[in-house]
């Protein structure tokens, strides 16, 4: 962020076209106050006999509702007034049929001609000493065309008309400028067109012309120009525009904050949005004259942004979308596509007032810096070296559900005792799940306050997976893909980029799970494990009939697999003959071996005991059927008079499930051919 224009200070608004004083001149010498203090333009005028046209022009000027001529005169400055003296006004009147006085400049249109040709005699943001001016200097006045200094026999001031005014007394010093005494009043061209057309005095002057010419109103001037505002504030019009001096920019410098100096600073999108979102909120699309103003909402030139004219005193004050209003320094500055008022304020619309807002908060990464509870979070953002930090720095918006330091010491107990803390997470493949468990808290492309959520809701995080929100007792609850919740503990903490809520658990996405649970073994590698299954895996290497393929292949299974017992029972009731599984070593043998292990496998389902009914039958893999007897306990029914009983249930592998029975089961093919 940047800070907004140049810490130089601009009086702004000496484009307060309507401030202008004259001095004492002719024979009289400058005047002090019996108080020895200097007199501002307008005590020096009044102080003046020479002068006193000049004071009554002024205050018949005033009468005009919206002009306030002495008063703007009366002000800080500083000011250059050019007084003609009274014989020049004299002169004026003579040359001017149907005015014989000031008084005949009786309606508002006269009158406002009359302020028209006093604000051609003043120059506004300086106090320009005599020593100051040089030859064929080309000065522009508050009214906003140009005079221009000749120094051929004394000082001449040269107006729209072929008679120069000479300076009769120079350098009069005032409180808030100075004063040179004129012996002719100065005409300029707008004032010569409307007498000639007997009509109000055009200015040819657009409102860019006016900001352009008048000093103190040099950051206005390089605000429209940075927005590329110059050509829509030089069209047709007609436009309203509050002109907010120097002054008033200087105090928006100070609420924007240390990063912003200067124009210059405005250089983002998202920067020059809001500076032309200021400016038009500036603009009245229509021509609203001091006279016109009443207290009212008016529309702007930024779309659904309103001001407020509100009453105040016997004037009005502009009220914006902050709670301070501006104060109209100068009215009625006319332009040629519209008119202008000067105003001591940056108005603010709401867009202004929300990036002030914004550019005051925190990001989600300072907000968790500052955060102790949530300090190991940004340990882990940093080791999982994904560039988390930046992202979560970043614009956003972004909603982040941030486990707090007693959720990552839960996760770490879980993990074992190879993870002490974030640092074991250390291998490439290790830091990869590490930033994957992060992704899995944050929502992109939204701010979701607790009040956005709802209950049963789904939100698709960064990771890739979803969260699901559970809402009870006024409690907000994460979940993920284990069975435990995690709990908001500190819900809606705002940042710049986003909102924070801090839970009570890390959240684990399924992928995360996967990576940390081993493999699941298929049914061989699970007997392999089972100690009491060994002679089962010695039974079907033994059979030579390809059953551990089989069995190691997609299913799914169903197996009731003989304990070691039920074979060593087997080989005692089949005689001295068979000690072993290896004595199974003919090719006849090993062909019955094989139909006596397929006969206890069930091929296309994988049955669970809690899904087994009474008298349900099972067609094998050998071509017979089995039996389940589902009471107190789970039985299985061969073809022999004896049932071989579940003593080791559910054993759960990759493609099927395992029953662990006593006794090995024979079905009729088998009882056939070892009666014969």
């Amino acid at each position: 962020m940047k800070k907004f224009i140049q810490q130089r200070k601009f009086t702004f608004l000496a484009l307060l076209l309507f401030v202008f004083s004259s001095c004492d001149n002719n024979e009289d010498s400058p005047v002090i106050l019996e108080n020895n203090t200097t007199p501002n333009i307008v005590e020096t005028a009044q102080a003046s006999d020479v002068l006193s046209s000049l004071v009554a022009a002024l205050a018949k000027a005033d009468e005009k509702d919206g002009t306030d001529l002495i008063g703007t005169l009366s002000g800080d400055g500083p000011f250059t007034v050019f007084a003609p003296t009274n014989e020049a006004f004299s002169a004026l009147l003579g040359g001017l049929d149907g005015f014989d006085s000031l008084e005949d400049f009786n309606t508002d249109e006269e009158k406002e001609l009359l302020a028209t040709i006093l604000t051609y005699h003043v120059v506004g943001g300086v106090a320009a000493l005599s020593t100051s001016l040089s030859d064929g200097q080309n000065i522009s006045t508050v009214q906003g065309e140009e005079v221009t200094i000749s120094l051929n026999d004394g000082v001449l001031i040269q107006d729209a008309t072929d008679a120069d005014a000479q300076v009769v007394i120079a350098d009069v010093e005032a409180s808030n400028g100075v004063v040179h005494v004129i012996n002719k009043v100065l005409i300029p061209q707008a004032v010569l067109d409307a007498l000639a057309a007997g009509m109000e005095p055009e200015t040819t002057n657009s409102l860019v012309d006016i900001v352009v010419a008048t000093e103190p109103l040099s950051i206005l001037e390089a605000a429209v120009i940075k927005a590329g505002l110059v050509e829509t504030l030089n069209s047709e019009g007609p436009f309203t525009v509050f002109a907010p001096t120097d002054d008033a920019f200087l105090a928006l410098l100070d609420v924007l904050g240390d990063d912003y100096n200067g124009l210059d600073d405005f250089d983002s999108e998202a920067e020059l949005a809001l500076l032309t979102d200021i400016l038009l909120y500036h603009v009245i699309p229509a021509k609203v004259l001091a006279a016109d103003l009443s207290p009212s909402e008016v529309g702007t030139a930024l779309q659904d942004n309103k001001l407020e004219i509100i009453t105040s005193g016997e004037t009005f004050v502009i009220g914006d979308a902050s709670d301070v209003d501006a104060n109209i320094t100068a009215t009625d500055i006319m332009a040629s596509n519209g008119v202008a008022h000067t105003i001591d304020k940056v108005l603010l619309p709401q867009s202004a007032l929300d990036f002030v807002s914004e550019m005051n908060m925190m990001n989600i990464v300072e907000i968790a810096v500052a955060t102790d509870d949530v300090s190991v979070l940004v340990e882990a953002l940093v080791q999982a070296d994904a560039g988390l930090v930046n992202v979560l720095s970043g614009q956003g918006p972004f909603t982040v559900f941030a486990p707090d330091n007693h959720a990552f010491d839960d996760l770490l107990n879980t993990l074992g005792d190879d993870y002490h803390s974030i640092a074991d997470f250390d291998t490439a493949d290790e830091k990869a799940l590490l930033a994957k468990v992060l992704t899995y808290h944050v929502i992109s492309g939204t701010a979701a306050f607790s009040t956005d959520l709802s209950n049963g809701q789904s939100i698709t995080t960064v990771q890739g997976e979803d969260v699901g929100i559970n809402i009870k007792n006024n409690m907000v609850h994460i979940e993920d893909a284990t069975d435990t919740n995690a709990t908001v503990t500190l819900a809606d903490v705002g940042a710049s980029n986003g909102v924070v809520h801090i839970i009570s658990k890390v959240l684990l996405p399924q992928e995360v799970l996967d990576a940390l649970t081993p493999p699941q073994p298929n049914i061989v590698g699970l007997a392999q494990s089972v100690d009491d299954l060994s002679l089962l895996v010695e039974a079907l290497i033994q059979a030579d009939a390809n059953l551990v393929e089989v069995l190691s292949g997609d299913g799914p299974f169903t197996v009731f697999a003989p304990s070691n017992q039920a074979f060593e029972n087997l080989f005692h009731a089949l005689g001295s003959d068979y000690n072993s599984i290896v004595d199974f070593n003919t090719h006849d043998e090993k062909d019955l071996l094989a139909q006596i292990l397929k006969y206890h496998v069930v091929v296309g389902a994988a049955a669970a005991a809690g899904d087994l009914v009474d008298h349900q039958e099972f067609h094998t893999a050998q071509g017979e059927s089995l039996f389940a007897s589902v009471g107190s306990k789970i039985k299985i029914i061969d073809k022999t008079f004896t049932k071989g009983k579940v003593i080791g249930a559910d054993n759960v592998a990759s493609n099927g499930i395992v029953h662990i029975v006593d006794k090995v089961l024979l079905p009729q093919e088998v009882l056939n051919i070892l009666n014969h």
